[in-house]
């Protein structure tokens, strides 16, 4: 396997730690003013998703972690967690809920994403940016009580509540963004 040297560590690396995955979040270089220098990094197991704060002396090094992205086509949730199919190999795999995080908020059946996969394990994925959902419920704006940035709820198909402006009504379609849930613009059906 390829050896990642200190001076090749950067965010967004990805190495072997203790025969699993890991990303690294956060590197710094540190030079004190006598010794070796060091590197403070904060790496996120990329299968459990916890954190991780580790130091590294200049001259060490870790094993770099194969990790592919792919394709796969989100099919359903279930209580295992969201089976999405490789869209090369026609393979299904289970994500769990806990990996997912607030990732699936917004993901909608037959939403196509990248999956990041370990070898052959699927480990995770990347929803797609935006999503465009029905409005099943919203208050109507009383006349008079509107000003030009007024927002107010709005619970969408998949049960997620939005903040949306005041024109928007009951049976409007929306893009929203899916990585931060705000309201991006109405959609003309």
């Amino acid at each position: 396997m390829a050896q990642l040297n200190t001076s090749d560590f950067r965010k967004g690396s990805k190495v072997i730690l203790d025969g699993e995955p890991y990303d690294m979040v956060e590197v710094n270089f540190v030079k004190p003013g006598k010794g070796q220098a060091l590197y403070k990094c904060r790496l996120r197991n990329l299968i459990k998703g916890t954190l991780l704060d580790r130091t590294y002396k200049s001259g060490d090094s870790l094993e770099a972690a194969e990790i592919r992205v792919g394709d796969g086509q989100f099919l359903y949730k279930d209580s295992t967690g969201l089976v999405f199919m490789d869209q090369g190999s026609f393979d299904q795999y289970t994500i769990p809920l806990d990996v997912a995080a607030d990732q699936a908020r917004f993901l909608q059946d037959g939403a196509v994403c990248s999956i990041m996969y370990w070898g052959e394990q699927p480990i995770g994925f990347t929803a797609p940016d935006k999503a465009v959902m029905k409005v099943t419920y919203t208050e109507d704006v009383v006349r008079g009580n509107t000003s030009s940035n007024l927002t107010k709820p709005a619970t969408v198909e998949n049960g997620e509540v939005v903040q949306v402006p005041a024109f928007v009504n009951t049976g409007d379609m929306i893009r929203i963004n899916a990585q931060t849930g705000e309201y991006v613009e109405r959609v003309k059906s």
